[in-house]
């Protein structure tokens, strides 16, 4: 490893990608408001009984349908992305960035439009300037990256592979796997395995918002810890205008009985924007917008 590469290993910290309990969102400068307010809503769809469906089986046609929805309208969106994420058994602090995506898209096979991603991350102050920029094929299908504040005056642009130690450092998935598609694709694989567990409980409620979003919950509850299952309980908020899920937490199984639930991790995508009309300029590091060197 060269002294450029050595040097942003040290600083770099975590390179994103792509949470019953409180949010803190609401605590933080610009959020006035909880970011979502599932006590307040309406449960308007209890659970099936055991002789009807499977209580899953109507949550997985939805999440089918936003995936398919996702591929046929959606080209590219914004959004403030905030997330957090438990690794290696420390969750780690909320993180905020703006994100610029266009989604993959194919036709005959091949990919016309590859998954294409800009990062500006905004605080903590630990990460806030770094910019990360991600294309499908392109760059050796490596990220290109560079450190904010002071310290992004000394160290260099980098090219690192999106699964590689420094990329992967303090991240449960690699950028690769970031953004609503992906996330609708891993609550479908998610929801299948909960699905094969007979005592899984699923519950849909109305009139609940993420910031100024109305949504529909729907919430996952898995008794039985059994191998092959990720969480013990799920909340999906599902954004009734655009029908794509706009926040996802999970919650472990209690330590002990009684014991609060800990966050394995939590996405949120505030004010998404659909159908920007992005272009190659938007994830291009020569962009004089951005401040690669």
């Amino acid at each position: 490893m060269n002294l450029k590469r050595r040097q942003f290993v040290a600083l770099f910290g975590s390179l994103l990608a792509a949470s019953p309990a409180r949010s803190v969102l609401g605590d933080q400068p610009g959020f006035v408001e909880p970011v979502h307010r599932v006590a307040n809503a309406a449960s308007v769809e209890p659970t099936p009984s055991p002789i009807a469906a499977h209580p899953l089986e109507r949550a997985l046609e939805i999440a089918r349908n936003g995936l398919q929805n996702c591929r046929e309208n959606v080209n590219d969106y914004t959004a403030l992305l905030v997330k957090r994420e438990r690794v290696s058994g420390v969750l780690g602090p909320h993180e905020f960035m703006e994100v610029k995506i266009r989604n993959r898209k194919v036709s005959g096979g091949r990919i016309v439009q590859p998954l294409s991603v800009y990062i500006n991350f905004i605080k903590p102050g630990s990460v806030a300037g770094r910019e990360v920029i991600y294309v499908e094929g392109q760059n050796d299908n490596k990220i290109i990256a560079h450190e904010g504040g002071f310290k992004g005056r000394f160290l260099p642009t980098v090219s690192i592979p999106p699964t590689g130690m420094l990329a992967m450092r303090g991240q449960r998935y690699p950028l690769t796997e970031i953004g609503v598609e992906n996330l609708i694709e891993k609550l479908i694989e998610r929801g299948s395995k909960a699905r094969q567990q007979p005592d899984v409980q699923c519950e849909f409620r109305k009139n609940a918002r993420v910031k100024d979003r109305a949504c529909t919950v729907l919430q996952v509850i898995s008794p039985t810890k059994v191998p092959g299952l990720d969480f013990h309980q799920a909340q999906v908020f599902i954004d009734d205008k655009l029908n794509l899920p706009i926040r996802y937490i999970s919650y472990d199984w209690p330590v002990r009985e009684g014991a609060a639930l800990e966050v394995i991790e939590e996405y949120n995508y505030l004010d998404l924007k659909v159908n920007v009309g992005l272009t190659d300029a938007d994830f291009n590091e020569n962009n004089p917008a951005y401040g690669f060197h």
